[in-house]
């Protein structure tokens, strides 16, 4: 679905234009309400420092926390638009809401290269009602709009969908279009062997992906909570591990689904089990086939971190979504982290390394490996949907 993007408009085009960007600044706080981590503002800056360059006026809309359509104090963007003013070198002017007059004499007043941020589109419930009125006033702001957001793209919002259809040129960010550029390429186009690591606690949250990806793929590795359901599936006693009782039919039916298309489904071969579900925890290392009653897997073995990384070894384009084990715990953060080193020794021999965003981003980004990888996508819905060949609203109503 190859959309337009921002690259094909000129100085031009874009000088002296009022242009409203969608961007994803739904950052962490701490509790004074400073940013622990400012990467989403950074990665919308090739697209802000693009528009300022070409001489347009830029309005920057954004969501941050769920307000639940209310104004909530704690939810302003203030510190962000401090933050965005110290990356950019230049004042950012925030207003106290996203529409209304104050907002109406902020725009006016903007010259080109300003940088202006509408305050939390979320703090009005037509925003996610993606009310027709409400998008068409927020799009009354401006004249083209660019949609940066691609961690909000799964979202059939006001700011993300309903303004595309009264703003024209409406265009893909760089942002945006790396995204799509490298998680629909890897879909739609792989350079193949192309295999998926899908973790996580539960196979019902990932049910979707793990269809489309065996769909897709010539490997599928699965490790997390969820490879338990798959053992009790095959019979295997699991102790007090996690188990969908709900899902076991439908862990057989993806295997026999894997087997019919040739496709290597790959589980782990042992584990880590914990007495409690504790950081602390007494932990002993097990095969698949002998998990004793009373313990609990809460990580992948090193039998199996060598299996997974024999298994990976001659792929071209590999696709991981959600850690191995609970990586939050130290003691059981191996198999997570061993992953994470594997793809970026794969990536420096020319293997395309995409982190479909969520828990395996934080697991990469504490392993201290984030540069090493090919792609890391800024979107945890998002990412799902779109491996899972879902049609994104936000992407849909682009040009």
């Amino acid at each position: 679905m190859a959309k337009r993007s921002l690259s094909s408009l000129t100085a031009e085009d874009l000088s002296g234009k009022r242009v409203l960007v969608r961007v994803d600044f739904n950052v962490p706080l701490n509790d004074v309400g400073s940013i622990t981590d400012d990467t989403r503002i950074r990665a919308a800056l090739p697209t802000i420092n693009d528009l300022v360059g070409k001489g347009a006026r830029v309005i920057l809309a954004a969501h941050f926390g769920r307000p639940k359509g209310q104004v909530n104090e704690a939810m302003r963007l203030t510190p962000v638009a401090q933050r965005l003013s110290e990356l950019l070198g230049k004042s950012v002017v925030k207003t106290d809401s996203c529409v209304g007059s104050d907002t109406e004499t902020k725009v006016k007043s903007m010259v080109n290269g300003d940088v202006l941020l509408l305050e939390n589109v979320r703090f009005f419930a037509e925003e996610e009602k993606n009310d027709a009125d409400f998008a068409k006033e927020l799009s009354s702001l401006a004249e083209i709009y660019v949609n940066d957001a691609f961690g909000a793209a799964h979202r059939a919002h006001a700011s993300t969908e309903g303004v595309a259809k009264f703003l024209s040129p409406s265009v893909a960010g760089y942002l945006m279009e790396k995204e799509l550029q490298y998680l629909q390429g890897a879909i739609d186009e792989p350079k193949r062997p192309l295999a998926a690591i899908v973790g996580g606690s539960k196979v019902s949250s990932k049910i979707g992906v793990l269809e489309s990806l065996i769909d897709k793929c010539d490997k599928v590795l699965i490790g997390g909570g969820m490879i338990f359901t798959f053992y009790k599936a095959r019979g295997l006693s699991v102790g007090k591990s996690l188990v969908e009782e709900d899902k076991l039919a439908l862990a057989k039916e993806l295997e026999e689904k894997a087997k019919l298309k040739g496709v290597q489904l790959l589980l782990p071969t042992d584990v880590v089990l914990a007495d409690d579900f504790a950081p602390d925890a007494n932990s002993q290392v097990a095969s698949i086939d002998s998990i004793p009653e009373g313990w609990m897997g809460l990580d992948i073995g090193p039998d199996s971190v060598k299996f997974f990384q024999e298994s990976l070894a001659d792929c071209e384009t590999v696709i991981w979504n959600g850690p191995m084990g609970v990586f939050e715990f130290d003691k059981f953060a191996n198999g997570t982290n061993s992953i994470a080193t594997t793809l970026a020794s794969l990536s420096a021999k020319g293997c395309c390394t995409i982190i479909g965003g969520g828990d395996s981003v934080a697991a990469v980004e504490k392993a201290g490996l984030a540069d090493k990888m090919s792609h890391i996508s800024t979107g945890g819905g998002a990412s799902l949907e779109l491996l899972e060949g879902k049609t994104l609203p936000g992407v849909a109503a682009l040009d």
